[in-house]
């Protein structure tokens, strides 16, 4: 289950994906917009930035930017950046994998079988998206026409 770190990571990214190119957003201004506590949001986008997913400035005019093109950065790094690995369960992981102290054989484990099926399951929509794809989902022209936003 995606953690509320999580969460608030992906709005504010959503955030920093729509402002313009050279901009840099206020951490107060993102809390603000995305009903995050400005608190919860500095450490968040402070993981973000040892990842190397933004970057900031310091000082009068600072804040935060992306620290690649939007399209460039996968929904699932971030995810795993803020809530790790994406498995519900440690023997089903690729990247952080454990085995269960209470399996006996990985291969015929029921659990186990399905618990890789949806690693595989969230993985795959995860990383075949796109922070710019997130941002263009934020005011897609179908709902602006069915609600004449």
């Amino acid at each position: 289950m995606l953690t509320n770190k999580g969460k608030y990571g992906l709005k504010a990214m959503v955030h920093l994906a729509g402002i313009e190119p050279g901009a840099l957003a206020q951490v107060a201004d993102i809390a603000e917009t995305n009903s995050i506590s400005k608190k919860f949001l500095d450490h968040i986008l402070t993981e973000l930035r040892h990842a190397g997913l933004v970057y900031s400035k310091k000082g009068k005019g600072g804040g935060y930017a992306l620290a690649r093109p939007a399209h460039e950065i996968r929904v699932g790094a971030i995810v795993r950046v803020l809530d790790g690995p994406l498995a519900p369960i440690p023997c089903a992981s690729v990247t952080a994998y454990r085995p269960c102290s209470d399996c006996g054989d990985l291969r015929t484990c029921a659990v186990r079988q399905v618990m890789v099926q949806a690693r595989n399951a969230i993985a795959e929509v995860l990383d075949n998206r796109t922070l710019a794809e997130l941002r263009a989902l934020t005011n897609p022209p179908e709902l602006e026409d069915m609600y004449h936003i």
